[in-house]
């Protein structure tokens, strides 16, 4: 009976902050953030904390990582591949290399796991039942807490075009052009005609919400720099391949083919792919000046497109920050975001690599979300191709880093601060 009892209490206190009506569209912007400073979760919808429990995450050895996840599949009862088939009820998985989140026995609020988040049997059972695969997933040092974010860089719907006003229609005078002219009045017998049965008017089938897109913003690396220029050379007819990003022997030929047809350009260039190869490439398609940034965007975990963006000063970091799509207003043409800034302090090699030499913005002081967003210039048409496919629950990061190792078939943009 005691046993009993002590169960229903701990379920009761896993529950107590769990919001009574947790619809299936609301379910879609939820948030799910782990402090491994004060081994809790918290789970928001919105601004508001809608569910909370300690947590046991990765001991010395065995780290939890630091970053942004997404919850990438569900299994009631898993068994660990890697540690002697240990069961894991209720996991819900982070990344394919084996992070995840789960049901434990032992959540002593301390790190105790091999690098998994432990959670006690009620609350990751509960847990289980509120999210669906994409939710948001951050784990960090400190506690962060999702803020409504207002810039004119973030994505919103397209207002509906207003109805126009019928000033092309030409009106009938309402007096006749000359006094003498009687004027006509066209009258009809209401007495013997009965007035037609109101009828009702069918309410406009709703539209089925739309499946959430992931974007990232971030520095081009090679792959979208040989992309770029394999495009272009096709173009200009030098037959480079399919573009894929890759270094094979087409887009080998193409560059050194484009290369010895402007030898004065290329004196003492002995890099096959380099910043002047790409500046030549963009001026012979008439292209202008190549963009330093890109824009990537996935639905149901799948790529369906990138396209080119530009960043201000890009010496200096655009830190790492994290918006959700809380709401949105169809008719008002507006949109309600949530923001966060993650600490991700780069090494020097990568400053090196990435061209950076200021990392000032990805310390969490001041305004660092207004300032990164203020540096980024998305070209009009591939925002108004993001307006037509955002909805509620859609995610942007921003991340100097690119799309990290553990980005790949079957996730979200998943972003490492720390290993």
């Amino acid at each position: 009976m005691f046993s009993r009892l002590v169960f229903g209490l701990g379920l009761l206190s896993a529950t107590a902050l769990v919001h009574p009506a947790l619809a299936a569209d609301a379910a879609r912007t939820l948030q799910i953030f782990v402090s491994k400073d004060k081994q809790s979760l918290a789970v928001y919808d919105g601004t508001k904390v809608v569910a909370t429990s300690k947590v046991s995450t990765g001991k010395d050895g065995h780290t939890t990582p630091s970053g942004i996840f997404s919850v990438l599949e569900k299994q009631k009862y898993h068994e660990s591949n890697l540690y002697s088939a240990a069961p894991m009820p209720f996991m819900q998985r982070l990344t394919w290399s084996g992070i995840a989140l789960h049901e434990s026995n032992s959540v002593p609020r301390y790190p105790a796991s091999h690098g998994c988040v432990r959670m006690p049997g009620a609350f990751a059972k509960m847990l289980y039942g509120m999210t669906d695969p994409g939710v948001p997933v951050f784990i960090s040092d400190g506690e962060l807490v999702p803020q409504p974010i207002d810039h004119p860089t973030l994505f919103h719907p397209d207002a509906p075009a207003a109805m126009p006003l019928l000033s092309d229609v030409e009106l009938r005078p309402s007096m006749p052009d000359s006094p003498e002219k009687p004027v006509q009045v066209a009258m009809n017998d209401t007495a013997a005609m009965p007035m037609p049965a109101a009828q009702p008017i069918a309410a406009p089938e709703p539209e089925p919400p739309s499946e959430p897109i992931s974007m990232l913003v971030t520095r081009r690396t090679l792959r979208e720099t040989v992309i770029d220029i394999q495009t272009l050379l096709n173009q200009l007819g030098f037959s480079a391949g399919n573009p894929d990003g890759l270094l094979g022997p087409s887009t080998v030929q193409a560059i050194k083919t484009f290369k010895t047809l402007r030898p004065a350009e290329f004196a003492g260039d002995r890099s096959l792919v380099s910043d002047t190869l790409l500046r030549e490439v963009y001026a012979a398609a008439g292209k202008g000046e190549p963009p330093n940034g890109v824009i990537m965007v996935r639905q149901a975990f799948k790529p369906i497109f990138e396209a080119p963006v530009t960043i201000a000063d890009p010496g200096l970091a655009l830190g790492t920050h994290f918006f959700t799509l809380h709401a949105v207003d169809e008719r008002a043409g507006t949109a309600d975001w949530l923001g966060i800034t993650l600490e991700n302090n780069l090494s020097r090699e990568t400053m090196k690599r990435l061209g950076i030499t200021n990392q000032e913005s990805s310390i969490i002081t001041g305004k660092p979300i207004a300032r990164s967003l203020s540096r980024i210039t998305i070209p009009d048409e591939t925002r108004r191709k993001i307006d037509a496919l955002i909805a509620p629950g859609s995610k942007l990061t921003i991340s100097d880093t690119g799309l990290g190792q553990e980005t790949g078939e079957g996730t979200d943009f998943i972003t490492i601060t720390r290993g």
